[in-house]
């Protein structure tokens, strides 16, 4: 097996014919909104075995605006934004706090398809956070009761032991409250979406808010 970075990236191959087709996107004949096109191509990503579609990259800036990135969770998309959660104390939370702006972006390789999301964020109401929180498992409740989210951790040792005691909670009383869990909806000022195509020719479409519509412009790949 290989182990040299450059060696390894040189033999990887993007959007191989043998293995992925891409769709054709027609772009005169998408929706006037988003949200709907985002919901066709997430059901189609889920249809076509795309693993975990709904993690998302979500990026923020600090109070001296340097830029930050993870992995999160979507928790729902409609009128009132594109969703998702975390301790209000946690990194991302103390960004979000700072600066009420962010971006999200999708990928599913299955088809080639990337979606970004870019928009101010406002937090939900407290009863909705966790309203959010109980309606999952019993392990996201755990995960949020256990809390410090990027806090320094002594040692695994310490996390064991205070994760099997949120557990508990958690199996003891599954409407506990985790008062720092907080739910945010991201507002789109602009959401694009990219169209991977094998020569390179790859179709972007730019949704642009236009007072309170849409304004729809291509851009070049």
């Amino acid at each position: 097996m290989a182990t040299d970075l450059h060696e390894l990236l040189r033999s990887l191959r993007v959007w191989d014919p043998e293995v992925t087709e891409l769709p054709v996107f027609a772009p005169e004949a998408a929706p006037g909104e988003p949200l709907p096109l985002f919901t066709a191509w997430f059901a189609e990503a889920v249809a076509a075995g795309e693993r975990e579609p709904h993690t998302m990259t979500l990026a923020t800036a600090d109070e001296e605006g340097l830029p930050d990135a993870r992995i999160v969770m979507l928790h729902g998309a409609d009128a009132d934004g594109w969703s998702f959660a975390t301790h209000a104390t946690s990194r991302k939370g103390h960004q979000l706090a700072a600066r009420p702006y962010a971006s999200l972006t999708f990928y599913w390789p299955v088809h080639g398809r990337q979606i970004r999301v870019r928009g101010p964020v406002s937090a939900a109401p407290a009863r909705e956070a966790q309203a959010d929180l109980h309606a999952r498992s019993t392990g996201a409740l755990a995960a949020a009761l256990t809390g410090r989210q990027s806090e320094v951790l002594g040692s695994l040792e310490e996390l064991a032991r205070v994760s099997q005691s949120a557990w508990e909670a958690a199996q003891e009383d599954p409407t506990a409250e985790s008062p720092t869990w907080t739910l945010y909806h991201l507002h789109p000022d602009e959401v694009e979406f990219f169209q991977g195509d094998e020569r390179r020719r790859h179709v972007r479409l730019s949704y642009r808010r236009d007072g309170a519509g849409w304004a729809k412009v291509l851009l070049w790949p």
